[in-house]
Order: C-alpha cells, then structure tokens, then sequence
C-alpha cells in the first residue's frame, strides 16, 4: 500500500510538471484488472467521440478528468486515490440534473449493476455539502425509486469488467439524452 502511495505522489509531481494524457497515468498508477478497465474505458468514449478535460480547482492537482460530449458531462473520472476514495480508480456520472437515467432502456443485469453504484449521499461528509442537499434527494432510477441520493447520482469505485460494460451502455444513453436535446 505504502509502495503504491509513494508511486502516486512521484506520479502526481510528474504530471503536474509535463501534462500527460489520462492513457499515461493509467499506465503509471494502475495495475493489473484496474488498469485494463481503466483503458478499456476510456478508449470506449473516446471511439465514442468524447472529450477529456482536466480539472481546475480543488481538483487540479489530482488525476481528474470530466468527460464531456458536445460541452456536457457525461461522467468524472479519477485515478489514483484521494481523500474522497481509496480504490484505484473512480466513476461518478454527470451531475446536469438531467434525468436520463429514469426509465432509459438498459438489460436487467445491468440495471442490477447500476442499481448497486448508486451514490447515496453522505450527508455532506464526503462532498463538504457541495450539493445543497446534506441528506441526498429522491431520484428514480431505471424505474426503481431510491432515497438520499448524491447530486451525481452513481458512484462507481473501481469498476470491475461488468461495471465497465454497464457504464459503457450508460455513457450511450446519456449520450443520447445530449443529442435529443440539443
């Protein structure tokens, strides 16, 4: 753990002074199964013709991207861990206040995967109350109604191979949702 600690701090200090790519960092901090989701991930929205922006701000000097289609978010991405998360990598989706995650058509078994990364708030503890919301909001989502939800509404902590293809088909489906309204 130490080890992996000092290879992301070294990593950290690196980027920050040469500006890699999110492909870069992947290779430098993850290893094994979280790297080649990660990789897969990312080479899906980017075939998918979305763009990676880095992060201003608080979370400048961290591996965070947004993920953006036509200007909008589709998701967050962080890799390495942080004060927010211990896992390796990272996957909220978009906070627009969009609600295309209502009753959009996704497989059941994906459905089940969603149902099970839904962020359900932490009562400020997490996010320091950025939402407005200290005990989270009512969402429905794909058909199911849950209670003390995040103002991302998923949090996906290092998605494994069927999370991967869950947030793929959610990345389509926002997609979609950015298209018909524009």
């Amino acid at each position: 753990m130490i080890e992996r600690m000092v290879r992301v701090y070294i990593t950290r200090r690196r980027y920050i002074m040469h500006g890699q790519r999110i492909e870069d960092i992947i290779g430098e901090v993850l290893m094994g199964d979280a790297q080649r989701n990660a990789f897969e991930f990312v080479a899906y929205l980017k075939a998918s013709e979305m763009q990676f922006e880095r992060e201003k701000g608080y979370w400048e000097d961290k591996f965070y991207w947004t993920v953006c289609y036509k200007g909008e978010i589709v998701c967050t991405v962080l890799i390495g861990t942080t004060e927010h998360s211990a896992e390796p990598w990272v996957v909220w989706s978009d906070s627009s206040g969009s609600k295309w995650y209502e009753n959009s058509p996704l497989p059941e078994h994906l459905k089940e995967i969603a149902w099970e990364n839904v962020d359900i708030c932490g009562g400020g503890d997490v996010c320091g109350g950025y939402c407005g919301n200290p005990r989270g909001i009512c969402k429905k989502i794909f058909g199911r109604d849950f209670n003390n939800v995040c103002l991302t509404v998923f949090k996906f902590d290092n998605p494994n191979a069927s999370a991967v293809e869950c947030l793929k088909n959610m990345a389509d489906i926002r997609k979609n949702d950015i298209l018909s309204n524009a």
